[in-house]
């Protein structure tokens, strides 16, 4: 929907900014331990998949990532990690999911809400936002590596919901929750390698926002994603192009 494709390439750059602060080891690692709590089969846990796709985008080593997996899954011993959710609001009421994993709950909620409060925030209740975010999966591929016809006639036998094409000549498959790993898999028979597959919170209604609100959205979200508890920043803003250009200039 409108907007979407705008806040996965600012995500996209936050990425490339946690890589080079040394953070997105860390947090794959997290994400691994636990969504493999849920089971250690990639194949049967779509979390799982997505958090092990994004590790070996990342180049982690099978070694790491099996050692996550049997972490969460309780083969090599319990962790302490605390999976929580807060909801909340930003700048115009724009709708904020903040996934985070936690060895110290306290912490973690102080700093959320600091950072929230600080950028024209504040903390809701449970369920105060969840209803307008549903999990879906997300898969990237290469335009000028795959033609449309081509993906289309694959991605739709396996159940997939949608295919688009973006600005930047990606084709972006979107699935249901249920059905993501089975089109991995089916790409993956096929020899066809996504640029990025995972599992997102899509919100289902969008908040337009102007350039100043914008622009402390923007300082809202990297407050929240430098957090070292934070694990995934989802909302429902709306931001034009030009202003998008602007505050990134």
């Amino acid at each position: 929907m409108a907007g979407h494709s705008k806040w996965a390439n600012i995500r996209y750059r936050k990425s490339a900014q946690d890589a080079r602060r040394g953070k997105i080891f860390t947090r794959l690692i997290r994400a691994i331990t636990i969504a493999a709590r849920q089971g250690a089969a990639p194949e049967d846990n779509p979390l799982l998949r997505s958090a092990v796709t994004k590790a070996l985008a990342a180049n982690m080593t099978r070694d790491t990532i099996d050692r996550a997996v049997a972490k969460g899954s309780g083969t090599a011993g319990g962790d302490q990690l605390e999976e929580i959710v807060y909801e909340g609001y930003g700048p115009g009421g724009v709708a904020l999911l903040i996934e985070t994993a936690t060895d110290n709950r306290n912490r973690t909620v102080s700093e959320v809400r600091h950072a929230l409060t600080r950028n024209g925030g504040n903390m809701g209740a449970s369920g105060s936002v969840n209803y307008l975010f549903q999990r879906v999966g997300e898969i990237r591929l290469n335009g000028n590596a795959y033609s449309e016809e081509q993906i289309m006639e694959l991605v739709l036998d396996a159940g997939a919901d949608d295919l688009s094409e973006d600005e930047a000549n990606q084709l972006i498959v979107r699935t249901s929750y249920e059905a993501f790993s089975k089109v991995c898999a089916m790409l993956e028979a096929a020899s066809i390698t996504p640029e990025a597959a995972e599992i997102q919170m899509l919100a289902s209604t969008e908040v337009e926002l102007g350039e100043d609100q914008a622009h402390t959205l923007l300082k809202l979200l990297d407050m929240l994603e430098d957090l070292d508890d934070t694990q995934n920043v989802y909302h429902n803003a709306s931001i034009n192009d030009e202003v998008l250009q602007r505050l990134n200039a």
